[in-house]
Order: structure tokens, then sequence, then C-alpha cells
């Protein structure tokens, strides 16, 4: 009677266990028709590297491991004795720079004046040229007639001789004048050749100056890298420098994390893609908050699996190749219903468990 009673009970809890298996089965899949789900996912959010952009030692630090900062808010600050010097240096280039061109165009303007002065002097060599020549005309054909009257004994021997010599001076001083011309016209090119060297001088004064410029621009903006400041709000990672610390630029110091914005990447085989699509909404369960969920939606797919973007991407080429089910990144966007202290509390690098609703 005993055997037969723990038989019923046997069967019976069998039974259950049968039920309650196949119901769970059945329930598995007729979810997995419109869920896709995995636990390889972590929760992501912007991370600013504090660099510096100078090289130089480290005079103070404002912060500590996990502080709250505001944007502008200053991180720490570099010596900047050395930076002042190169301003000052810059600034005194800059003012020898100037001096320069201001005597480069007053040289420029005397230059114009010669060439003014050298013009007008050609203008008058010019113009006594033809007076002369005038001069000489008139001297010639005095000269001719006297020169008849002379033949036919009309004139005496001295007369002759004073219109020959009043002829012989026009032309000599015609002479004199025309050489006077072509040395004033000489002195002129010269003038104007050594104006043309001027104005390249002004020009070169004038490039000094810009460069001048901008190397005072470059020494006062890397004196305002010595003081580094938050570019965002958000909280510090932990601080991994101290006064006294040299830095170098492009070294990456710290971060700040921004906690206003975050994101989930989840890692899906690549055989629970096939209907997944951007816009999907998702539900994401987060280790750290067991009894809140957060909402989602299927954002964007990345362009290869996580295994190419590793430091040694497989070469399915060599040795033996055994098929390996690969991952594909997938990023889920938090939806604006969720709280934004709830969001904030998310923390990079959280596992969660995300849940992608296919229909």
């Amino acid at each position: 009677m005993e055997k037969t009673k723990t038989n019923k009970k046997f069967i019976l809890i069998f039974a259950i266990l049968i039920i309650l298996a196949g119901s769970y089965g059945v329930y598995k899949y007729v979810n997995s028709l419109s869920h896709e789900s995995t636990d390889d996912a972590q929760i992501e959010k912007n991370m600013n590297p504090i660099i510096p952009r100078v090289t130089g030692y480290v005079t103070k630090v404002y912060v500590k491991d996990n502080d709250f900062v505001k944007i502008g808010d200053t991180l720490f600050t570099i010596d900047k004795n050395d930076y002042v010097v190169k301003v000052e240096d810059a600034k005194a280039a800059l003012i020898a720079a100037e001096a320069n061109y201001a005597a480069s165009k007053a040289d420029v303007g005397s230059a114009m004046a010669n060439i003014a002065v050298s013009k007008a002097n050609v203008q008058s060599a010019a113009g006594n040229i033809e007076t002369a020549k005038i001069r000489l005309g008139r001297a010639t054909n005095d000269f001719e007639r006297y020169n008849n009257l002379y033949k036919n004994h009309s004139i005496t021997k001295q007369q002759f001789e004073q219109a020959q010599a009043t002829k012989q001076e026009a032309e000599s001083q015609l002479r004199i004048l025309v050489q006077q011309e072509k040395a004033s016209a000489s002195q002129k090119s010269v003038i104007e050749a050594k104006s043309n060297v001027t104005d390249k001088q002004t020009d070169v004064a004038a490039a000094n100056i810009k460069r001048a410029q901008a190397m005072l621009d470059a020494a006062q903006l890397n004196l305002s890298y010595t003081v580094l400041t938050a570019s965002i709000d958000g909280q510090i990672s932990k601080v991994g420098i101290q006064a006294g610390q040299l830095v170098q630029p492009g070294q990456s110091l710290f971060y700040i994390i921004n906690n206003a914005t975050a994101w989930v990447i989840a890692n899906f085989k690549e055989t629970q893609l096939h209907k997944m699509v951007v816009g999907q909404k998702v539900s994401i369960h987060v280790d750290a908050y067991p009894n809140h969920d957060f909402t989602g939606t299927v954002s964007s797919f990345s362009p290869a699996t996580g295994a190419r973007f590793s430091l040694l991407p497989p070469d399915n080429a060599t040795g033996n190749f055994v098929k390996t089910i690969q991952r594909l990144p997938v990023k889920i966007s938090l939806d604006s219903t969720n709280k934004p202290e709830e969001v904030e509390l998310l923390r990079p690098g959280m596992n969660v468990d995300v849940d992608v609703h296919l229909k």
C-alpha cells in the first residue's frame, strides 16, 4: 500500500516537472520568436581624456579622485614662467619688426621724393635742350646768312667770326645739355631701381610684422595652455598626477566622465541579427540595480565584428579552420523616458542584460 502511494507521488511530481519544463520551453520558444537577448553587454559613457598641450612641471592640482566638476573649473596648472618669458620675447620681436617697417616706409618716402626730383631734372633738361635747339637753329641761320654776306664782302671778317662763334657756342651748349639729360635719366633709373629695392624691403618688413604677431599669438596661446580646465560637466576619474610632476603634450593623465549621457554596447551573436533592425525597442536590466529596468532603442550596428577591431584579428586562411560564431557590437540608446538622475547612477563598464523586442 505504501509502495503504491509512493509511486503515485513520484508520478505526480514527475508529471508536474514535465508540465513545468514543457511550459517553460514553450514560453522560451514563443519568446524567441519576438525577442533577442544577450548578457554580453555593458554601459558606455563619454570619457573625455585630460591631455596637456605644453610641457612643464605641475604647480598645483585642484581636484581629487571622483570629484564632480563643472565646465570651466580649473583642474591643475603648469609652471608658466618659461612661457611668460617667451611671450615677452615675442612682444620685443614684434616691436622690432614694427620699427623696421617704419624705417622702411621712411626710406620709401625719401626714395619717392628723389624720384620726383630726378623726374623734374629730366623734364628741365628736356626743356633746356629744346631751347638750345631753337638757339642753335637761329645761330645756324645767322651764320649761313653772314657766310653769304662775307663771301660777297658785304660784312667784315669780325662780324663773320662773331656769327661763327655764336653758332659753335650754341652747338656746344646743346651737347652739354644732351649729356646732362642722359645723366639725369641715368640717375633717375638708379633712383627708381633703389626705390624698387626699398619697396621689396618694405614688403619683407611687413611680412616680418605678421610673422612676429603670429609668434606672439602662439606664445600667448601656449601660456594659456598652462591652466587646464574642464571642458564638460562630469565626474573626475582617478587623478594620477601631483605637484612637481613633469607632464608632456599628448600625455593622457585622467578622465572626466560625462554622466548625463549613457548608452549600451551589446555584443549579439551573428545568428541573432537576421531580424534585428534600427529603431526596435529594448529592455535593459542592469546588474547593479536589479529592482529597476531601463528602456532603450537599437541605434546602430557596428560595421565589423568585434574580432576585426582587436589588436591581432583572426586570419582564417592560416592553420586549421574551426568555425566560431562571431559577435557584432550593437549600440543601444537609452530613451528619454528614463529619469536623468537614474541615468547618472550608471557607470561605464557595468554589465547589463538586454532584450530586443523584434515585434
